[in-house]
């Protein structure tokens, strides 16, 4: 006999008209009822709100007003727009906190000053355009249905043979460098290199996260391997810091050719959720083939909530690598076991300190017993 299905009660009653109304004039729940309705107009409004900020980084009016308040007309010379049009957009940006407004002067506001010292935040909401485009029609990017702009982007993630364009390397290392500061600074924050001996970057671009290790700690030798196309700027770039006789740089791709030999810390930084589960789970048996007894490997990325999906991993990250056609953000629970599955014996989550940054996940391969 067939078992029946307990309605939902609650759901059907807060889709309710009548009881919308009732809940939007009685005291005790109409607060809640207009925190509902506005964050309803949020997410109704959300592109539009990018197309704002976007149009506030191109025009570059946070940097200006950093010099000192001005009005829409100062704010609009040099501009195709006019000081009316200029005053709308500045009025938008002060609604979304992104500079304040007195006297008919503009500054930033907090959330605009603090975008200025996010590195690679304006490059990313500049690219921002490509992953939009993408979405214009989710339900076919669900269904893989429609090729996309950021699958040509990042051409890196369909192999080596992909991506041997130097100019298509630079730009989306460019693009990884600068947001990879904060990665690095968060994911340094949670493990302990001071005692590593030698770590090995796997797909670490033109190497930012080892030139923040190597500034950090004066002990390990720092060790490069990823695509020929991004080494000669990586080599540029480690000369700039001075670490050129710290580092060894090996180009290849990890799907194609043997790993490096000789670390004992392997790190792998924003790659795993660019790549599909059979890809990751040969690369995390190559690596625990690799490291030696005691060795580790450390995954810094953002991640989905599992259980409890999050606004970052499961709203964002989840549709962009969608959109790069490969790859998923993945909780740590769903990393944890393609460590195990691999062979490590003992997994920790380290957490994060901005879940919208990165998260990190060390694992340690131990002797056989």
């Amino acid at each position: 006999m067939p078992v029946a299905r307990k309605g939902p009660w609650l759901p059907r009653l807060i889709a309710s008209r009548r009881f919308q109304s009732w809940a939007a004039r009685f005291p005790l729940t109409r607060r809640i009822a207009r925190k509902d309705g506005e964050k309803l107009f949020d997410l109704v409004s959300g592109f539009v709100y990018s197309q704002v900020l976007l149009a506030v980084v191109e025009l570059r009016l946070l940097p200006t007003l950093m010099a000192g308040p001005l009005s829409a007309a100062d704010l609009a010379k040099g501009t195709d727009l006019t000081a009316d049009r200029m005053e709308i957009l500045c009025d938008a940006a002060v609604a979304l906190g992104l500079m304040t407004k007195k006297r008919a002067l503009y500054r930033p506001g907090r959330l605009g000053a603090a975008m200025q010292g996010v590195p690679g935040l304006e490059a990313m909401i500049r690219h921002h355009g490509a992953f939009y485009r993408d979405l214009e029609d989710p339900v076919a990017l669900l269904a893989q249905q429609k090729d996309t702009e950021l699958a040509q982007f990042w051409p890196y993630v369909f192999g080596a043979a992909q991506a041997e364009d130097p100019e298509t390397a630079r730009t989306y290392s460019d693009l990884m460098a600068q947001s990879q500061v904060l990665v690095a600074e968060d994911t340094l924050a949670r493990v302990d290199l001071r005692d590593a001996r030698m770590v090995l970057d796997i797909g670490g671009g033109t190497g930012a996260f080892l030139r923040a290790v190597g500034a950090r700690h004066k002990k390990p030798a720092l060790h490069l391997f990823d695509l020929a196309a991004v080494v000669p700027d990586a080599t540029a770039q480690f000369a700039q810091a001075g670490l050129s006789q710290r580092v060894t740089i090996t180009p290849g791709s990890f799907r194609d050719n043997p790993l490096p030999q000789g670390a004992d810390v392997i790190s792998l930084v924003r790659v795993l959720y660019d790549h599909a589960d059979e890809t990751v789970a040969a690369l995390l048996s190559k690596i625990y083939d690799t490291l030696p007894e005691g060795g580790r490997l450390i995954v810094s990325e953002p991640m989905a909530g599992g259980e409890n999906p999050t606004r970052s991993g499961d709203g964002y990250f989840a549709f962009y690598t969608l959109a790069m056609q490969t790859g998923r953000a993945r909780s740590p629970h769903k990393i944890k076991q393609l460590l195990l599955d691999a062979g490590f014996s003992t997994v920790t989550d380290q957490g994060s300190s901005r879940a919208f940054v990165t998260h990190v996940i060390e694992a340690r391969k131990h002797a056989q017993s």
